[in-house]
């Protein structure tokens, strides 16, 4: 049996990459699971919950998934994307999907052009229309401080292990993407020493890259990276 296990993002949860377990599910005969991180999901409780726990909460549904499958399938979305890198440098994996990794965060400039565009649809009286202030108001109020902490730690912590990455890797990001900047895709490109590596940046997608407009061709993408023979 194959396994595949995808893992969401910071602040978010399953919605995130549903689109493509979905395509997935459909397309193939795969044991697809995308687990909620503790202190994810719809209500958000992350006053108490550490990096390490992230880290085990998926470690552990990989160890789960081992215990069944006889192949191994990883696929991590910003900061899922890091925890994904990090349990492919410990464990054998056949594949490795990372979807707007967050090895480095904030792109300021493009985070300029979306509060810029937010606040002329706030004059225009649009702004429930706006989908950056949709996505993000209420996260804007409802993270404690000291979860970002966790996640940079967790960032820190991860990015030291990118080297030990050995199966093959898809990287995909968007060049619109406001949060993670997309030269962290090229970035990623030369600290990970996997033999077999393909970049992808898609000119229009942001930073939730696989509810955007681009999602119908990054799905294609991944289940062709993923069914494709090895040529080693």
């Amino acid at each position: 049996m194959t396994g595949c296990l995808l893992i969401h993002g910071y602040t978010g949860g399953p919605h995130e990459v549903e689109p493509l377990a979905a395509y997935l599910r459909e397309h193939t005969d795969w044991d697809v699971e995308v687990p909620t991180l503790p202190g994810h999901g719809v209500n958000l409780e992350l006053d108490n919950v550490t990096h390490t726990a992230w880290l085990a909460a998926a470690e552990d549904a990989l160890k789960n998934m081992q215990e069944k499958a006889d192949k191994l399938y990883l696929i991590g979305f910003s900061m899922g994307g890091m925890i994904a890198a990090y349990l492919a440098s410990r464990h054998d994996i056949d594949k490795l999907v990372l979807l707007a990794p967050a090895r480095k965060y904030l792109s300021f400039r493009q985070m300029a052009r979306e509060v810029r565009g937010a606040v002329v649809d706030g004059f225009k009286g649009k702004i429930d229309r706006n989908p950056f202030f949709q996505h993000y108001k209420s996260k804007w109020l409802s993270i404690p401080f000291k979860a970002n902490l966790e996640f940079f730690r967790l960032v820190n912590f991860t990015r030291r292990h990118l080297p030990k990455v050995r199966a093959p890797v898809l990287i995909a990001q968007g060049q619109q993407d406001m949060m993670v900047p997309y030269k962290t895709a090229l970035h990623l490109d030369k600290e990970i020493t996997s033999e077999q590596k393909q970049v992808v940046l898609f000119d229009e997608s942001r930073h939730l890259i696989c509810l955007g407009d681009d999602k119908d061709t990054l799905n294609d993408m991944v289940y062709q990276f993923l069914t494709v023979s090895d040529t080693k």
